[in-house]
């Protein structure tokens, strides 16, 4: 049976009491992974250490990922969270989403030297792919399919364009092991994209935001 990827993408959202919140509510229900996933938070840099904190105490099977990493080393980088800092409290890296690409003309140079910055602290990067055509740097094993189109719109893509896509990237990228679809994913249609063969897992963002949801998105992949 094939490992699942389940990531929760918070993005620019939760205070630290709203983190705890969070956290409780899978307490409260008694989470516990599921064999065969894996379940990856990804909160805002401010919230690392407490999450990590408290997944140690409470919930040690779930995993955490930064939602970015600096494409400078440490040094005179002011604002900049490099890969050394970030892998204090994370295992996983998200880079290239297609916010950062749009906001901050993020360039498929400075995505490679973030990926390089990554892997050389042993952090694995979760590269992120508009479509078939993007490409994926040197040493990428863990890739999410992202169509803009269907990103907070509560549009999502077909899994048989998903699937299409997952094909390709695999063929053209034979060090990519999984592919993940993101992009409008809820509880509901979860089990579509996670069925199909070639895909790997999902990347969650607004559904990851409640507890309750993301729990459903997990036990339903």
């Amino acid at each position: 049976m094939k490992k699942l990827f389940i990531v929760a993408n918070w993005k620019s959202n939760k205070t630290r009491l709203e983190a705890r919140e969070w956290l409780q509510q899978f307490v409260k229900r008694d989470f516990q992974v599921p064999q065969g996933k894996e379940v990856i938070v990804c909160p805002p840099y401010h919230l690392l250490p407490f999450i990590k904190d408290y997944l140690l105490e409470y919930i040690a099977e779930i995993k955490l990922g930064a939602q970015d990493v600096s494409s400078f080393p440490s040094g005179s980088y002011t604002g900049q969270i490099n890969a050394t800092q970030v892998k204090e409290f994370a295992e996983y890296a998200i880079v290239g989403h297609s916010e950062r690409r749009k906001y901050f003309s993020e360039t498929d140079e400075m995505l490679e030297e973030k990926v390089k910055m990554a892997l050389s602290q042993d952090l694995t990067p979760i590269f992120c792919v508009q479509g078939k055509e993007t490409k994926i740097p040197s040493g990428v094993t863990v890739v999410a399919y992202e169509p803009i189109a269907a990103i907070g719109t509560g549009n999502p893509d077909t899994p048989e364009d998903a699937e299409e896509v997952a094909v390709v990237i695999k063929q053209k990228n034979p060090q990519v092991k999984a592919v993940l679809y993101g992009g409008s994913v809820t509880a509901d249609n979860v089990n579509s994209f996670t069925n199909v063969s070639v895909i790997d897992g999902v990347l969650v963002g607004g559904a990851s935001l409640d507890a309750k949801k993301f729990v459903g998105i997990v036990g339903n992949a």
